[in-house]
């Protein structure tokens, strides 16, 4: 797997987001997660904020090792990782605002476009989930 823990500083990593409320956005959802897993964030490849880590086995017998939840404060937008995906959160996302998603990714265009405390408690809920299932 490519998108492993590295060392490298998540301010140095931050430093790099020029526009001023794209940084913004990742300064509070970082705070967001942190409050959410109770752990400090590291870097997961190049361009990803992690926090907590979760182990798991396909049926292949293949595993590995990866985030509980993190973000990305990609150009086009802000990518936060909702490792269960979005099935179990319905109720939230129909109050959520404006996003798109992919299979585990919630894209928002700016921190604006959602509540905010509905978006706290999908991260919140998300959390519980992924260590209910893998971390119990």
């Amino acid at each position: 797997m490519k998108t492993v823990p590295t060392d490298q500083p998540i301010d140095s990593f931050l430093d790099t987001v020029t526009d001023a409320a794209r940084r913004q956005d990742a300064d509070t959802v970082c705070a967001m997660m942190q409050r959410a897993t109770g752990e400090e964030p590291v870097m997961w490849g190049d361009s990803i904020v992690g926090f907590g880590r979760f182990d798991y086995t396909y049926e292949s017998g293949r595993s590995g090792s990866f985030l509980i939840t993190g973000f990305s404060p990609r150009k086009s937008a802000l990518s936060i990782y909702i490792m269960p995906g979005f099935e179990p959160f319905a109720d939230l996302m129909a109050r959520l605002g404006k996003y798109k998603t992919g299979r585990s990714c919630l894209y928002l265009k700016r921190l604006s476009d959602v509540d905010p405390d509905v978006l706290e408690r999908l991260v919140d809920e998300s959390v519980a989930w992924m260590r209910a299932r893998y971390c119990a």
